[in-house]
């Protein structure tokens, strides 16, 4: 066959493989490539780190707060989502409400109860009521203990440590590569690439051509990361939800009133729940000025916490 006269096409597909070829051959004594071989295992050091990682979890804090008293819905609807009023409250605390009558429990806030009325000294929010299965006007005997955010390390189980091990095997194996029918399919894509090229200036002469960025490097761009702040406490929490509808319906109310709010989904003791903050605040007359802002839309019982 006459290789000149295959649209002049295949003879530099040849000489593209010869060359190839040519500079494989060359290689054999060339310097050695070792950094581009993969490590072996035996040099690669243990890491212990792995084994264990850092969490923050809900453990139960009853040196700070733990009653266990009658408390009462009086069939109101409330703002702020799940909470109940305490009077022996100081400071409002994130705790773990329990119905011991039906086995329920809910994640709440606790405020302090500010006007003294006789009955039950426990005072519950409509969200919290509906959560616990209490009944308007009928009083029940709540179990109310805070809260406290601790930092400890969990080791993964024997599974999940063997799974990440394979997982890393496979990450790190030698795959065997053709040169040969790399550099050919190399050649194919660069054909293919200029002819679309060709394809796309012939049908629009004035349209730019534009090379897309490979979904890998789109990937790899940086993320906004969230306003920073200088202040230990720069948020605002407008309340704690267990519907997170309702928190998403808050979190909406809000942004109407010109916040920025961010809802948090958290889990304590298999128990979903979502916070609704908003923030954060730069400075403290900033901060004075957003509790202000959130009261004035109704949630009288919002008040300031670190994240």
């Amino acid at each position: 066959m006459d290789l000149m006269t295959v649209n002049g096409k295949q003879p530099m597909r040849l000489l593209a493989l010869v060359a190839v070829m040519g500079l494989l051959a060359g290689c054999e004594e060339g310097p050695n490539m070792a950094f581009l071989q993969p490590k072996d295992k035996a040099e690669t050091p243990a890491e212990t780190s792995k084994s264990t990682k850092l969490v923050e979890r809900d453990v139960e804090a009853p040196d700070v707060f733990d009653v266990k008293e009658a408390a009462l819905w009086d069939g109101r609807p409330s703002l702020g989502g799940v909470w109940v009023a305490h009077p022996d409250v100081t400071d409002p605390e994130r705790v773990i409400i329990r119905n011991p009558t039906n086995g329920k429990f809910v994640i709440g806030a606790l405020f302090r109860r500010e006007r003294e009325i006789p009955g039950p000294r426990i005072q519950v929010s409509s969200d919290a009521a509906q959560a616990l299965s209490m009944l308007a006007g009928a009083p029940v005997e709540l179990n109310v203990t805070a809260l406290r955010r601790e930092a400890v390390e969990e080791t993964p189980p024997a599974d999940e440590q063997a799974a990440t091990t394979l997982d890393e095997a496979d990450a790190i194996s030698e795959t065997a590569l053709d040169p040969i029918a790399g550099a050919a399919a190399a050649i194919d894509a660069s054909e293919v690439a200029d002819g679309a090229a060709v394809q796309l200036a012939s049908a629009d002469p004035a349209t730019p051509l534009v090379t897309p960025k490979p979904a890998a490097a789109a990937a790899a761009q940086p993320k906004a990361k969230p306003k920073s702040s200088s202040l230990s406490k720069p948020y605002i929490q407008i309340g704690i939800f267990s519907v997170e509808a309702n928190a998403n319906r808050t979190a909406d109310q809000m942004r109407n009133a010109g916040m920025i709010p961010t809802v948090f989904s958290e889990t304590t003791n298999g128990k979903p729940f979502w916070r609704v903050v908003v923030g954060p605040a730069q400075t403290s007359s900033e901060r004075s000025a957003l509790l202000g802002k959130v009261k004035e839309t109704g949630f009288s019982d919002a008040y300031i916490v670190s994240n």
